[in-house]
């Protein structure tokens, strides 16, 4: 059973807070100082968690809303694509890789848009998941590598976001495939 459309439940409540936590995060994460990097980390770690947490709650308590479903995605991209431009600024990520990313992002987002618009829905794939895992854990070892500064990192933190951006073309491919089916039908 779908709660109402509007209506804030504990899970879309985790969801705003993932927002906020995004922002505060950026906040720290630019500080040159050691313990802000630190406080950042920690942040993106607990918005991370809250990714997982939000969305199988809601699945388990049957309280799914369009609020939710709308802000949890949003609420990924904008702890994501903020801790990318965090570590673009800092010169640890390529601005090339953040721009893949970017563009990768919109152009799902506006195949979304335009299916929705005769009621079609795209539903996360495995592929979309799993990039999204990949992601935060590539950006969790970048972050890791500010505070430690350890030539393992900072290969384990290349190795990582290397595969993510793989995965973001994957994810990005598949759901332009599946959306484009969808649309033509």
């Amino acid at each position: 059973m779908k709660a109402p459309a509007t209506k804030i439940t504990g899970p879309t409540y985790l969801t705003i807070a993932r927002m906020i936590i995004s922002i505060v995060f950026l906040f720290f994460v630019l500080l040159p100082e050691t313990w802000a990097r630190i406080v950042a980390l920690a942040l993106f770690i607990v918005g991370a968690i809250t990714d997982k947490i939000d969305g199988n709650w809601a699945r388990k308590k049957k309280i799914v809303t369009d609020l939710g479903a709308f802000l949890d995605p949003l609420a990924d991209k904008m702890l994501i694509n903020l801790a990318f431009l965090a570590l673009v600024s800092l010169g640890i990520v390529p601005v090339w890789v953040f721009a893949i990313i970017l563009v990768r992002d919109f152009a799902v987002d506006g195949m979304r848009m335009m299916v929705a618009r005769n009621g079609i829905t795209i539903s996360a794939s495995f592929y979309g998941k799993l990039k999204t895992t990949v992601q935060m854990t590539a950006l969790i070892i970048l972050l890791l590598n500010l505070i430690v500064n350890i030539e393992f990192f900072t290969i384990l933190g290349s190795i990582a976001l290397y595969l993510a951006l793989i995965l973001t073309a994957i994810s990005g491919a598949d759901y332009l495939i599946r959306g484009w089916r969808k649309a033509i039908k």
